[in-house]
């Protein structure tokens, strides 16, 4: 089928990507000072300081069409993010492929929204909007997939300059787009590289000469030195301290009976090379867990009852501390430095196979004390005699790492808590901390895209000075934010 295209995809221009299985272009940007991954995470659409919020609702209607998808926006301010309608009325918007001006054509089971991301890609100081459509069709080669871009402005958000991105060489079944990510991984880039994992690798694009350009792509089904990996996940964290973000590919091994196996590739000013396998899973995060200055990384790794994968566990969180050198104190199997289950001692719960912990995960300041805290999916968790009702873990950050000191655990039988327990709404499938109202604290949102049958439910816990609370939380759907919410999966991705 044919695409519009509000700008195109120019031809690779500088060298993004060292080492062994990259394929690389050729030439050079201009200098352009490094940064953090904490400055690269940021969601601020319009550069007031507040964190907003992107919601993918990749089952939702746009143009009549069934699971074409969509995204919300909510934008952050003193009192937080809010709704379209009802009592807490924030300044929120809803984008498709149906929305004037974003490139493409709505058409069912496209699954715009299924992944998103963030970052400033044009380096303007406003972040934008990364929304993947791995189900979308190119020509007759179905769910190849497609990226498109919304970018940010003083006014937020906005459709006139998005541009849509595909595979170098797209193909039937490739599922381009099934994870993204955004992040400095080199100052040669003016601004932020977007990741995009394919069921083979992940394609980089920069921008240059006002236009998002193919930058390299990474080869993670043949990657000499490691194992053969299919993708599931992108995170990205300075792991060294060198100012460059590095790039964790995360998925399942095709070598280990579908074991989670990940490939660490360190940035740095040549760009982006091979650095290492680590054991890992499908749900990844980074944060600064201890406040020594590195990024930290935090694998989700849930049992699955159907095969081998962490039997019995009920579902594992594995923990690698950043240092002076990444991971290379890491032995040659890539075992953990930590690993967390519902049987460690003061984690709350008991474990339990089909639990899912750790089926999301997120990492970042909950109660203001300078330590990234990790908030941990369960949505497999049975509440009671009520089966797969869901639940999220909260485990707190300190300068000696990851601690089930504080601990605390929320369901929707939680105190406090909307809504009512139920078989089968995997409350905490996914999770995300975001600061929204800018005080230093960042509030828990929890989703469960399969409540009321697969309309999707988010709900805000907020946060205090110890740590995330039941009091005062509430949640809200796709209809909440002017946006059709019948069978939407509303909350099936939120940016982290």
């Amino acid at each position: 089928m044919t695409h519009r295209r509000s700008a195109t995809v120019a031809a690779a221009s500088f060298l993004l990507l060292t080492g062994a299985a990259v394929t690389t272009a050729p030439g050079a940007f201009a200098a352009a000072s490094g940064g953090t991954h904490a400055a690269d995470r940021d969601s601020d659409f319009d550069g007031d300081g507040y964190d907003d919020v992107l919601t993918g609702a990749p089952g939702g209607t746009d143009g009549g069409h069934g699971s074409a998808g969509y995204v919300t926006v909510q934008y952050g301010s003193a009192s937080g993010v809010g709704t379209a309608t009802g009592t807490r009325r924030g300044r929120t918007a809803v984008f498709g492929q149906d929305t004037p001006g974003v490139p493409g054509t709505a058409e069912a089971g496209d699954g715009f929204g299924t992944a998103v991301a963030t970052g400033d890609l044009d380096a303007d100081g406003y972040d934008d909007a990364v929304v993947a459509a791995p189900g979308e069709d190119i020509g007759t080669l179905k769910d190849a997939g497609r990226v498109t871009v919304l970018f940010g402005s003083a006014a937020g958000l906005g459709a006139a300059r998005s541009v849509t991105l595909a595979a170098a060489a797209p193909g039937a079944g490739a599922g381009f787009g099934l994870a993204v990510a955004a992040a400095r991984f080199t100052g040669a880039a003016p601004g932020v590289v977007l990741a995009v994992a394919d069921r083979q690798g992940a394609d980089l694009f920069a921008y240059g000469a006002g236009a998002l350009e193919a930058a390299g792509r990474i080869d993670t089904t043949g990657a000499p030195g490691g194992e053969r990996i299919q993708p599931a996940s992108l995170t990205t964290g300075d792991y060294d301290g060198d100012g460059d973000a590095d790039l964790v590919v995360s998925g399942r091994s095709l070598e280990e009976d579908g074991t989670g196996r990940s490939a660490v590739y360190a940035g740095g000013a040549g760009g982006l090379a091979y650095a290492r396998d680590l054991a890992g899973g499908p749900a990844t995060a980074s944060g600064d867990i201890n406040g020594d200055g590195y990024d930290d990384l935090v694998h989700g790794r849930p049992d699955r009852p159907e095969d081998v994968y962490e039997p019995l566990t009920g579902g594992t969180v594995l923990v690698y501390p950043g240092g002076p050198g990444g991971f290379e104190d890491v032995d040659e199997l890539g075992t953990p430095a930590q690993v967390w289950a519902q049987y460690t001692a003061g984690v709350p719960g008991t474990a339990e196979l089909g639990d899912a912990f750790g089926a999301d995960v997120s990492l970042a300041d909950v109660d203001g004390d300078g330590y990234a805290d990790l908030a941990v999916g369960t949505p497999g968790e049975d509440v009671g005699t009520v089966p797969d009702a869901g639940a999220v873990v909260v485990l707190r950050g300190s300068a000696g790492g990851l601690t089930a000191v504080g601990a605390v655990s929320f369901h929707q039988d939680s105190a406090g808590v909307p809504g009512t327990a139920e078989k089968g709404d995997r409350w905490g499938g996914q999770v995300r901390l975001a600061d929204t109202d800018g005080d230093g604290r960042c509030e828990l949102l929890a989703a469960a895209p399969g409540e009321n049958t697969s309309d999707g439910v988010v709900w805000l816990l907020p946060a205090s000075a110890a740590g995330v609370v039941a009091g005062g939380s509430w949640s809200y759907g796709g209809g909440s934010l002017a946006a059709p919410g019948t069978g939407a999966r509303f909350g099936a991705a939120i940016d982290e």
